[in-house]
């Protein structure tokens, strides 16, 4: 994806950035001349807005109210040229775009053409396409093609800095989105939010891999075991879809298959991340988590794969170990307590009653379960799963 930042890092002849810095990140999706109202006929969003302050269709109050008009309909940044350079742009229209945080660029009369400029963006928006085409493309074989050899994963390696010594998974983000009256404007906000969401997963730390793929967008990442990638992706796209500007019309969640070491196993990743894609919506997910997981499906996943006895047993045994060996090392009741804590509704009251304890003791158990598991009691799909694991337990043994 292009961004202002890439324009001004261009250094076209006479072109100069002047004020709103801060919004140097905003997503260009091609060029737009300003000549006359109503604009939302003419423009997208995302489009790099230029205009000619001519004292004729616009002096400076007027460019003033088109650049607050633009910007409100979503344009990434302002480029601005006045005939023969008569008069400098006024101080009042750079405090206007630092405080909308938009980019506005003074263009020499006598440097850099419109024309120039225009044909710019376009040569970097075709040349960000085909570099996101190459590596999608290389994604798309690495996770769909018949013949993974070590030649072709070491060709990857080399060319897009992937350590396959280490795990690796796949996450699919799948975009929600709502149709309006307008359905012409609808593919320009959906066009506007994937570049934005593209351009936001390239800056990862982690680096993913990532390509757009059958509505859907496939990235691959390191699974690290401190979970930095997934923490990262949820708060990208919390960010994104709480930007007012897409009206709580597209909203993605990303759901992750499993890690694995072997790139010839990416594709099975891939399958299991595609076939919670139907089911995020049907389990409980209070906190509104944007990155999901086989993990955080819990016991379900095995209803979806048709899992048997001793699947669902090891998942519970790997889900209580911690528990299991505190209260075996130290002669407590942590995952009792938990049951009852459940069972009595939350109440530490009713649940220090129920277990004849003081209340600062079952909160001091409490505690010691948040700091073993690491996660909040208040995850209540996190705590609905562990209830369940035991449960299950218990009755399998009965």
């Amino acid at each position: 994806m292009v961004i202002c930042a890439d324009i001004r890092d261009l250094q076209l002849d006479g072109v100069e950035l002047i004020a709103g810095s801060e919004g140097l990140n905003r997503s260009v999706s091609w060029s737009y001349v300003v000549l006359t109202r109503p604009f939302e006929e003419h423009m997208n969003r995302g489009n790099f807005a230029l205009m000619v302050v001519d004292f004729e269709r616009y002096d400076f109050d007027e460019a003033i109210r088109a650049m607050v008009e633009l910007d409100g309909l979503g344009i990434s940044g302002l480029a601005v040229s006045v005939v023969e350079d008569s008069e400098p742009l006024p101080e009042q229209m750079k405090a206007k775009a630092d405080e909308l945080k938009l980019p506005l660029f003074y263009v020499r009369w006598r440097g850099a053409s419109f024309v120039d400029i225009a044909q710019s963006i376009g040569n970097l928006i075709t040349e960000n396409n085909i570099r996101n085409k190459r590596e999608g493309d290389y994604l798309y074989n690495l996770l769909f093609g018949y013949d993974i050899n070590e030649k072709y994963i070491e060709k990857i390696s080399k060319q897009f800095g992937v350590d396959f010594s280490k795990p690796y998974r796949v996450g699919i983000i799948v975009v929600d989105r709502k149709y309006g009256i307008n359905l012409e404007q609808d593919e320009h906000y959906y066009e506007y939010y994937t570049n934005s969401l593209q351009y936001q997963v390239s800056k990862m730390q982690c680096h993913p891999m990532f390509m757009a793929f059958l509505n859907k967008f496939v990235l691959l990442f390191e699974a690290k075991p401190d979970k930095s990638a997934e923490h990262e992706l949820e708060k990208i796209l919390k960010t994104i879809d709480a930007n007012p500007q897409f009206g709580n019309t597209i909203k993605s969640t990303c759901i992750l298959g499993a890690a694995y070491s072997d790139p010839r196993n990416f594709s099975q990743s891939y399958q299991e991340a595609k076939s919670l894609i139907g089911r995020k919506d049907l389990l409980p997910n209070p906190k509104n988590k944007k990155v999901l997981s086989a993990s955080s499906m819990g016991l379900y996943k095995y209803l979806f794969n048709s899992g048997n006895s001793a699947d669902i047993l090891k998942y519970c045994n790997e889900r209580l170990s911690k528990l299991e060996e505190y209260d075996h090392a130290n002669g407590t009741f942590l995952q009792e307590t938990l049951v009852e804590y459940f069972m009595n509704g939350f109440s530490n009251v009713k649940t220090a009653q129920a277990l004849f304890i003081h209340r600062n003791s079952l909160q001091n158990r409490l505690d010691k379960i948040e700091e073993l598991l690491g996660f909040e009691l208040n995850d209540y799909t996190e705590y609905l799963d562990l209830i369940n694991c035991i449960l299950v337990k218990r009755l399998m043994f009965m």
